[in-house]
């Protein structure tokens, strides 16, 4: 993965990632519409498919809506990274095989608009900005295996099978 960062600070919660005057549409794409547009209302117009996120600590905290997620995966997002996250949004976000790295010190230094790549096997962040490489933990195997497959759902079909 890589792709230029769009950097939040700490304590970003689920109504602001996606708010609930936006969840009556369970379409995906309608939900990366409004993502983040309370505190960034151009995120949502400019984000492009391949961009990271970048947060601060307690990342996706407040209410346990998958929408959260949902919308930042839609809007075209590769990743996440952040010093740390809510443990229902982590949740969540690996049922719908979305791939998030917590990493303080790579939260700490990488800076919007930097180009990254992420290595989700390794957990490598590289910051090809200013060359600083940080080494988050990586996945166990069966949550690297849940994400290749899309999610918790598809990757308990093909083990049935």
């Amino acid at each position: 993965m890589k792709g230029k960062v769009w950097k939040y600070g700490d304590n970003i919660d689920t109504d602001v990632i996606i708010p609930a005057r936006y969840l009556n549409d369970p379409d995906p794409k309608a939900l990366a519409s409004h993502c983040m547009c309370d505190i960034d209302e151009s995120f949502a117009g400019k984000v492009q498919a391949g961009d990271i996120m970048v947060g601060g600590s307690n990342f996706g905290c407040g209410s346990s809506r998958e929408h959260a997620p949902v919308a930042i995966q839609s809007s075209g997002v590769s990743c996440v990274i952040a010093a740390s996250f809510a443990r229902i949004f982590y949740r969540n976000a690996i049922n719908i095989g979305f791939p998030i790295l917590e990493c303080p010190e790579a939260s700490e230094a990488i800076k919007a608009g930097d180009i990254v790549s992420v290595d989700t096997k390794t957990g490598v962040i590289t910051d090809e900005t200013t060359g600083q490489s940080f080494q988050a933990k990586p996945f166990p195997e069966f949550i690297e295996n849940m994400i290749d497959k899309g999610g918790l759902m598809p990757y308990l079909k093909e083990k049935v099978k």
